[in-house]
């Protein structure tokens, strides 16, 4: 699904502007899917550099369950559903991207925004997801359908790159949210 920011995410992506304000950035991505460009835009003015939208730091396609609620797939599949619940996992997840297929696009994308941009900090504004398999690249760790970190609309998270190692210095930082 790709539906717009509702107005409660435009007030939140015009408060993490303000905490990224003057910000200096080596680079500016975003997923291209529209909730992540609008809040993009709306943090270009503040960073003063306009976003790349970028493909591979779209959500997990879902396929068949893309959009509906937990009652309609218990409804709709209740066999899958019922293997879901006792052991999340999204290569059960019918016409859906798959696990693998998921975090190799996720981590493809950003080795190649790493390589582009070896020095400086580069944001990214994307989605949940795609943060859960960062992080658990970080720490060595895959994800087949249970995301173990909290991720808010609008929040921080950092991860530092060195030549010497890559490291996790904030997780889910909503400091700047009303």
């Amino acid at each position: 699904m790709d539906p717009p920011l509702s107005d409660r995410g435009t007030a939140q992506a015009n408060e993490v502007g303000e905490r990224l304000a003057g910000h200096r950035l080596a680079a500016f991505y975003c997923s291209d899917l529209v909730r992540t460009r609008q809040t993009a835009e709306l943090i270009a003015s503040a960073v003063g550099m306009d976003p790349v939208p970028e493909p591979g730091l779209r959500e997990i396609a879902l396929g068949e369950w893309e959009g509906k609620t937990r009652e309609e797939l218990m409804e709709g599949y209740p066999e899958l559903w019922e293997r879901w619940a006792r052991e999340p996992d999204w290569d059960i997840v019918p016409g859906g991207e798959g696990a693998s297929p998921f975090a190799a696009r996720v981590h493809g994308t950003l080795d190649r925004i790493r390589e582009e941009h070896s020095q400086g900090d580069v944001l990214c504004v994307t989605h949940g997801g795609v943060i859960q398999v960062a992080l658990l690249g970080v720490v060595g760790r895959v994800s087949r359908g249970i995301f173990p970190f909290l991720i808010e609309n609008c929040s921080l998270t950092v991860i530092q790159r060195t030549s010497r190692r890559t490291v996790v210095t904030a997780v889910n930082d909503t400091c700047h949210l009303t």
